[in-house]
């Protein structure tokens, strides 16, 4: 007696499901690995957005497969145990990229924080170093009083002048200090804010370390599970 050919319908189904297969095996395998720069993250996002859809179709032609199988909710199950296992490792990969573009976007900001205030001090710093403005001449001719009367002491006026300019030297000499100190206090606040961003920037690297630790722990333990869920088939 010859054998049953199996439904035309079930032998499509079984056809798609092996090519999705195939096409997501390799889509997949290139979303792994740790992320090294915003443009790689970009491209891992996009992947992930386009293996989770392969993902999604794979499960839709496993179901078409299983409805034509005796043991169609244990056939179901396993199907959706592969598609969760799937899901889960292309979260992971997408959780690590998008967690790479935020801690970039906040050390950049850091960053251009401490650049620009290291250049308001070098700024400030450069103006301290200029010289004080020269004092307005004043004209020092003796001119007759009015109506006649005696000219005026040019003794008393010059030594009005110098004591005016003695005064204005020390001004000016404690605005250059004050600026020097000014200067000195923004050089040590931008050496401390760059210290700052070094230690933050390690800190992101070591959440983000533990954070891939934990996501590639989780994605083992569902490929392990699904592994297992398939040796009970």
């Amino acid at each position: 007696m010859r054998p049953s050919l199996k439904p035309l319908g079930e032998m499509i189904a079984v056809a798609a499901l092996a090519a999705l297969a195939a096409l997501a095996a390799p889509v997949q395998a290139e979303t792994a690995g740790q992320t090294h720069s915003v443009e790689q993250a970009n491209a891992t996002l996009e992947q992930v957005a386009k293996d989770r859809a392969v993902v999604q179709d794979e499960f839709a032609a496993s179901e078409s497969v299983c409805y034509t199988k005796f043991f169609v909710n244990h056939c179901l199950d396993q199907a959706k145990e592969k598609r969760r296992a799937a899901l889960a490792k292309l979260r992971a990969t997408e959780v690590e990229a998008q967690h790479f573009k935020r801690a970039d976007s906040v050390e950049k900001r850091d960053a251009d924080l401490a650049e620009r205030a290291r250049k308001d001090a070098a700024d400030e710093a450069q103006r301290a170093t200029l010289p004080p403005k020269e004092a307005k001449v004043v004209d020092e001719t003796p001119r007759p009083a009015p109506n006649g009367g005696k000219l005026v002491n040019r003794e008393a006026e010059h030594a009005a002048k110098v004591k005016r300019q003695a005064e204005q030297d020390a001004a000016d000499a404690g605005k250059r200090a004050a600026n020097v100190a000014a200067f000195a206090q923004k050089q040590a606040e931008s050496e401390k804010r760059l210290a700052q961003v070094a230690k933050k920037k390690a800190e992101s690297d070591a959440r983000r370390a533990a954070h891939e630790a934990s996501e590639k722990k989780k994605a083992a333990a569902a490929e392990a599970a699904a592994a297992a869920a398939s040796a009970r088939k």
